[in-house]
């Protein structure tokens, strides 16, 4: 299988010491990143800049199915959308025949590992998994960990952990930095992605206080939600995040990615969030290996979109395939 490798000339976050200093008198003015938000919200990417921003918004996708009745074939019709997410008509329009899109990586829960690693041999997708007890996170830290390794072992080169909110809610951050740094050494060589469950978080300053320790334990990306919370990926979450990646940049030198999961399912909604990324942290974080996208639906939304903008067809869903 062709394994993927990440950009080399951005080093993996190494994690550091835990420092309460960094983060326990910082603020977030409500009111200031709504003002921001809507600033951002006003921006419209000129149309024929569109197709090359959605077709970048495809390739910073992690295509994902975190049903409770995934199959072995479903995952492998997934991986086929992964590695061909585009009519061949729209890849020749978009002058991409020698050069096709494909997604970032596909993500599954941990027992579906296998099936997508299969799927996607020699493709040079990655796989990504779910663990930690995804997606309440609150089995035992031994389960946690065990659940890591063997996704890992299976062939995950990604790993989509999820915090214990507890720790946040009662402000224990040492605890919340060991068990995530644990989370990190159990994952080795793959890439760990920390997700918050912003919506369970309560306050923009817990939200900013999380990604600060879980970057602080080794976190390579923050990623908003699992997609099965009340509330997910918002715009004041994502730039409350993003200010803390930039914040922890200057403190330690060292850069981490973002990915907003839940809630994004419109191409307008990609177009967003690039958008913040761009303007944000700039045009690096517009590239996959610090930027991703947590979509199940985005996929047939982005391609209807396309197929409007290339061809001038009616944006109709029976076109496009679904995973």
């Amino acid at each position: 299988m062709t394994v993927h490798t990440h950009d080399e000339s951005i080093p993996r976050n190494t994690g550091t010491a835990f420092h309460q200093n960094w983060f326990a008198r910082a603020q977030v003015n409500a009111a200031a990143v709504g003002s921001r938000v809507a600033d951002l919200s006003r921006r419209r990417i000129a149309r024929e800049q569109e197709p090359l921003w959605l077709t970048r918004a495809i390739e910073c996708m992690d295509l994902t199915t975190l049903a409770g009745d995934d199959t072995r074939g479903r995952v492998e019709r997934l991986c086929a959308k992964a590695m061909s997410p585009l009519r061949p008509d729209l890849v020749l329009a978009l002058g991409r025949r020698d050069n096709p899109p494909h997604v970032a990586a596909v993500c599954v829960y941990p027992a579906m590992v296998p099936h997508a690693v299969k799927a996607l041999a020699g493709s040079g997708i990655p796989v990504a998994s779910v663990a930690t007890g995804f997606p309440a996170g609150l089995t035992p830290l031994s389960a946690r960990l065990a659940e890591i390794r063997y996704a890992v072992a299976e062939g995950a080169a990604e790993i989509d952990i999820v915090i214990f909110r507890e720790h946040v809610l009662t402000q224990n951050w040492q605890a919340l930095y060991d068990e995530v740094a644990a989370m990190r050494e159990a994952c080795g060589a793959a890439h760990m992605k920390a997700i918050l469950a912003t919506g369970d978080l309560r306050t923009l300053r817990n939200v900013h206080r999380a990604a600060m320790v879980a970057m602080m334990a080794g976190a390579d990306v923050i990623k908003t939600s699992t997609g099965k919370e009340e509330v997910n990926a918002t715009l004041p979450v994502s730039l409350t995040m993003l200010r803390a990646i930039r914040d922890y940049q200057a403190l330690s030198g060292q850069t981490v990615g973002f990915k907003p999961a839940g809630g994004l399912r419109t191409a307008a909604d990609a177009l967003a969030w690039l958008t913040l990324m761009k303007e944000e942290l700039g045009k690096a974080w517009t590239e996959p290996d610090l930027f991703r996208i947590g979509a199940s639906s985005l996929l047939a939304s982005i391609e209807q979109r396309l197929d409007h903008l290339l061809t001038g067809a009616a944006p109709t869903p029976h076109r496009h395939t679904l995973a």
